[in-house]
This record gives structure tokens, C-alpha cells and sequence, in this order.
């Protein structure tokens, strides 16, 4: 697959497969491709030359309303443009699941619960959404995108703004999320938790996959230091962690 805006090459010739049961990581510095590439296998960037398939079928072929219904996307610093409350843009998670003109039954109740409660997002259901944090606001999308039960869950940088605590709880929710048939591709900056929750991890450069494969074979110091340009210590007592060092001179 490539992806070009005007004259720009922005992902040249990328192969990339997610399969049932795994938390993929997309990882590599700013500008690598990450984002680009995530939004179109999301289905959201549909000007690409490649193909994309899912459980066989091009994804082209699909509607809107059944690309919504096995995927689900949540935007880096998505934006909100309604002063509604989170429990209500939960809710709206749920639109591809409701008929027509159909009323909420009480199994979508029971999702938006659910959602509200994994993502520690049940004192803030009556806030308008327009007044939560940067943090507060990205566990409300990803409580959404969880609501919508899909097949594929593609989140672009779900923890940037997140503290300590809820990073460990987002990543332990979307491993939870990625077991049995579904699936889910994480962007992620933070290595050490790349390497802690990942299954596999394609580590970009410059609109190019560097490096893909099991964790360990991805993030070795050699990978980092073509693709950072930082020198880098690692282990894996007790859970596994990587540390930049120093940046090396180019």
C-alpha cells in the first residue's frame, strides 16, 4: 500500500497483517507514516494505491454502515463540536446497532454501561464533554469506539495524554479488547509498553517499515538507532522495558 498527498510520498509500498486475538503495534519517530496509515486501514483515508482486506473482503466494498459496524477508530486528538454530555456521546457509539428511526433497547444501555465503567469514565457521564481534560477526553473516545463492539479497533495514540495510572489501564483494556476474533492496531510512542502489551510491532521510518515481526526482533538497539537516532538500554526483569539513552549524532 502507498499513500501520497499532492506530490508528497507520505507510506510507499507498506504490507501489514492483523490477525484475531492480536494488539499489533504501530510504533516509529514523528512523521514516520503512523497515523497516515492507521486512518486508512480504519477505512477513514480511502485515497490510497494498495488494497486493504478484512476477513477476506476488500474494504472498499463495504458500506459505511457496515465499515462501522466491524471497525472502530479512535482519531489522535479527536475533536468534540457538540456540548453534549458523555454518557450521550457514548450512546452514539451505539448508532450502527439501532434501527431506523429505532429506540435504545437495554442492551445498548448495557454497553454504554460497560464502555463507561473499563474505561473509568463513570463520574464524568453527566459532564458536558466540552469541559473534560485532554485525559478525560481521550478515555470518553476510546469508551465510545469500545461501545460499538467491533471486529477491528484502530486507535491512533490512545495514551499521549493520559497519567501513569490510566496509560497501564488503557493498554491492559485494549489487550483485554484483542482476544478471540477481534483485533485490535495501536499507534504508541511509549516503547516499554509496546513491548509489555504488544503481540507484534511494525516499527516505521520515513513513509517505510523499518522493521515488523515478534517484539523482541523489532526493538533491538541496531532498529532504534537507525530509526530514532538514540542509543538505548533494555530488559525484561520482571516486565519487559527499553530506555533511551543518549541521541546519536547523524
Amino acid at each position: 500500500m502507498s499513500i501520497s498527498r499532492a506530490t508528497r510520498r507520505l507510506v510507499a509500498r507498506v504490507s501489514l497483517d492483523v490477525y484475531a486475538g492480536e494488539l499489533v503495534g504501530l510504533i516509529g519517530p514523528n512523521g514516520a507514516g503512523k497515523s497516515t496509515l492507521l486512518a486508512a486501514l480504519a477505512g477513514v483515508d480511502q485515497d490510497i494505491h494498495g488494497t486493504i482486506e478484512l476477513d477476506g473482503q476488500h474494504l472498499h466494498t463495504f458500506s459505511a454502515y457496515e465499515r462501522a459496524l466491524k471497525i472502530s477508530w479512535v482519531e489522535q486528538q479527536g475533536a468534540i463540536h457538540w456540548p453534549v454530555t458523555v454518557e450521550r456521546l457514548v450512546m452514539l457509539g451505539r448508532i450502527p446497532h439501532l434501527p431506523a428511526w429505532g429506540r435504545v433497547s437495554d442492551q445498548d444501555r448495557e454497553a454504554v454501561e460497560n464502555a463507561l465503567r473499563v474505561c473509568d469514565c463513570n463520574a464524568l457521564r453527566q459532564r458536558r464533554v466540552t469541559t473534560l481534560s485532554g485525559g478525560e477526553r481521550a478515555r470518553v473516545l476510546l469508551a465510545r469506539a469500545l461501545v460499538a463492539e467491533p471486529e477491528l479497533l484502530c486507535a491512533d495514540e490512545p495514551i499521549a495524554t493520559l497519567d501513569l495510572g490510566h496509560q497501564l489501564q488503557t493498554m491492559q483494556l485494549l489487550r483485554d479488547f484483542a482476544r478471540n476474533e477481534r483485533a485490535a492496531i495501536v499507534v504508541l510512542h511509549d516503547l516499554s509498553l509496546a513491548a509489555r502489551y504488544c503481540d507484534r510491532l511494525y516499527l516505521m521510518h520515513e513513509g517505510t517499515m523499518a522493521a515488523s515481526g515478534e517484539v523482541a526482533s523489532v526493538l533491538t538497539a541496531q532498529n532504534l538507532a537507525a530509526v530514532y537516532g538514540v542509543s538505548v538500554i533494555s530488559g525484561c526483569e520482571t516486565v519487559p522495558w527499553v530506555v533511551p539513552v543518549e541521541r546519536l549524532r547523524r
